[in-house]
């Protein structure tokens, strides 16, 4: 996945959770997509309107899903990342 991509040098994002780079490029790419620029929010095309959404934006939206359960699968810890 690219790196988001920020205009000043030493701009960062103020949520620094785990998961707010990957929150963050889902919601850019939402944003950028079509389904938003006919006056949807963002969740709503996530909710509604997912067959309209980019390939690109399904990937994040999982890799965001697997970061979020990472966080409370205590079992991964111990056994790693699935393969």
């Amino acid at each position: 996945m690219p790196a988001m991509d920020y205009t000043e040098p030493n701009e960062r994002l103020k949520d620094q959770s785990r998961c707010a780079n990957l929150r963050a490029e889902l919601k850019m790419c939402l944003l950028k997509s079509d389904c938003c620029k006919h006056k949807h929010t963002p969740r709503d095309c996530l909710k509604h309107y997912s067959d309209t959404i980019p390939h690109e934006c399904n990937l994040l939206r999982y890799s965001f899903f697997e970061c979020k359960r990472s966080l409370i699968d205590a079992r991964r810890r111990f056994r790693g990342p699935r393969q």
